[in-house]
């Protein structure tokens, strides 16, 4: 399944090739013609504008979701069956009726990948690069924020933040710095009821009304500590929060964009009155108003124990209303072509069911959805093997997946940043785009 990205340039492996056939007459011209011929069709021009990443924290169980297996043993296959889309071929969960009606508007991806520990796989899927310890790369949310948001900054966008959490995000700003770093909400509207700006959180904690009472406190530190780099770094990122605070606080722009009260009844009563629904409301307002990238954050999917009740009762009918009114939502208001919408979780969990009905860390086997932005709609991309253990073939990578969704931004995964120290960092240091996901 995995491909090479038809831009990069010849390789080593090719030139090898390309010797050992010039004896025969085939010079390297010719065999990259033929190369050429053979390579998929590069991927298609990019569409999106702004993007919206579902992060489901925990790790979601691939088998009881979009991945079921009922041929397999009984130890495996689980409780729930699958039932049919409206998509020919696609079957999912029989507890996700509302996806299933609008599986034409996204994409389900086989990703496999081999970190299981919480926090290792959260900051894999997170930014489309393996951890290591001597760097912290930047989450897709802070990339965005300053690739795209840093050449639009137009004086009509200036009262909006460019990467809001809600209500929080485990992507950091990593060696790009505080600058970029997300505005979390740390809470969540309460439904019909207005949500204000001003306990929006900004970086390491601090409120809106912190910054506010010590702007005069950054005047002074930045005249100390001017002439050191690193704070300069830290000074700048400060400075440009406590921009983004007053001028959200005083813009009754943002105001509107945060309450999520506003919304047309119709369009509000569609994300019902979850916790995860109401997020996945304010996310849509958020981008129709001009926000480049907002995260959800949906946790509680560790089911080591109970998977079945816990999915049944609580996290699936969560997941199907608020997720299908947020893909129907945004094509409805003509923002889907526009908005690449990324929804994963850290891993899979694990096919065989254990002693407590439960599911255990998977990452050989999970699930990845891609939807608007130029994802093509209505595909599965991938396949996993008869229990749904590992993949069936070669398999499709979180950085593919990262490669794949910076592309249809406009942002090249190859593009090289630098740190704090001015050590050269690919954005994506081992991705390759997926081409067939573009249609």
């Amino acid at each position: 399944m995995a491909t090479r990205d038809a831009r990069f340039p010849i390789d080593r492996r090719h030139f090898v090739r390309a010797g050992v056939l010039a004896p025969l007459g085939v010079g390297l011209s010719g065999y990259m013609r033929g190369l050429q011929a053979k390579e998929p069709e590069a991927a298609k021009t990019p569409k999106a504008r702004s993007a919206i990443v579902v992060f489901l924290g925990g790790g979601p169980t691939h088998l009881d979701t979009f991945d079921l297996k009922p041929d397999a043993p009984a130890e495996f296959r689980g409780e729930f069956n699958p039932i049919e889309t409206n998509v020919a071929g696609i079957r999912i969960s029989e507890h996700l009726p509302r996806l299933a009606k609008c599986a034409d508007k996204y994409s389900i991806l086989r990703v496999s990948h081999t970190q299981a520990a919480h926090e290792l796989a959260t900051r894999f899927l997170s930014t489309g690069n393996r951890p290591v310890p001597s760097l912290v790369y930047p989450g897709y949310g802070a990339v965005i924020n300053k690739e795209l948001a840093d050449n639009n900054r137009l004086s009509a966008d200036r009262d909006l933040p460019h990467f809001v959490a809600i209500p929080n995000t485990a992507q950091s700003a990593g060696y790009l710095g505080v600058r970029y770093a997300p505005l979390a909400t740390t809470e969540i509207p309460k439904p019909k009821m207005p949500f204000g700006v001003r306990g929006i959180t900004l970086a390491e904690g601090l409120t809106v009304d912190q910054f506010e009472k010590n702007h005069r406190l950054l005047a002074e530190l930045d005249a100390q500590f001017g002439k050191s780099e690193a704070d300069r770094r830290l000074l700048d990122g400060l400075d440009e929060f406590a921009r983004q605070a007053h001028d959200m606080i005083t813009s009754p722009r943002a105001r509107e964009a945060f309450d999520v009260s506003l919304e047309k009844p119709e369009t509000a009563e569609a994300f019902g009155e979850s916790k995860f629904g109401m997020s996945c409301l304010l996310a849509t307002r958020l981008i129709e108003a001009g926000v480049r990238f907002a995260t959800v954050s949906f946790g509680g999917w560790d089911t080591h124990g109970g998977n079945f009740k816990a999915c049944k009762e609580n996290l699936l009918p969560q997941l199907d209303e608020g997720l299908s009114a947020l893909f129907n939502s945004l094509a409805a208001k003509g923002l889907l072509e526009s908005t690449a919408v990324l929804v994963t979780g850290e891993f899979g969990r694990t096919p065989k069911i254990n002693e407590r009905a439960g599911r255990d860390h998977w990452p050989r086997s999970m699930f990845v959805l891609t939807a608007g932005g130029g994802f093509v709609g209505g595909r599965t991309f991938g396949e996993s093997d008869a229990n749904g253990m590992g993949p069936k073939g070669e398999p499709i990578t979180p950085e593919q997946v990262a490669a794949s969704f910076y592309h249809t931004l406009g942002i090249d995964h190859r593009k090289e940043y630098h740190t704090g120290t001015g050590r050269p960092v690919m954005l994506v240091r081992e991705g390759s785009v997926l081409p067939q996901l573009f249609g």
